[in-house]
């Protein structure tokens, strides 16, 4: 094993990348420690930190692979029970859209039917307003 002559640390340790933020930790904390003990320290915090990262990932993937793995068993349950026949789901689209059609008869009827009567309505207006008048004293 060969040493780093500056810090008598390993020189295969030695070789790990400290962050920004460990270096400043360190140095805010321990102003009065040896080099040698600072360099321990920021390669600790910094192994605990990539440990514990690592640790998140494999919880993360394992949390995925726990949902993904449920969801699976859920779908070949509902496809094995057949709690879903596609059948009657698209039975059940055809007379939503043979309603939904009737509904958009009617309400195109209804308008159609309001539209009449409005211009019946402004015909006899216009009518009324425009008919001489019996008892015109004006002549």
């Amino acid at each position: 094993m060969t040493y780093d002559s500056e810090s008598n640390i390993p020189k295969e340790r030695s070789l790990m990348e400290v962050s920004d933020r460990t270096k400043q930790i360190v140095e805010e904390n321990m102003p009065a420690a040896s080099e040698k003990v600072k360099q321990e320290t920021k390669e600790l915090i910094e192994a605990t930190s990539r440990k514990a990262q690592s640790e998140a990932q494999k919880a993360s993937e394992l949390t995925q692979d726990t949902y993904l793995q449920a969801v699976r068993t859920v779908r070949e349950e509902v496809e094995s029970t057949n709690m879903f026949d596609p059948e009657r789901i698209e039975y059940s689209f055809k007379l939503m859209q043979m309603d939904a059609e009737r509904n958009w008869e009617a309400l195109t009827k209804d308008v159609q039917e309001f539209g009449d009567r409005l211009n019946e309505a402004a015909t006899a207006a216009w009518e009324i307003l425009t008919a001489p008048r019996e008892d015109d004293s004006r002549s």
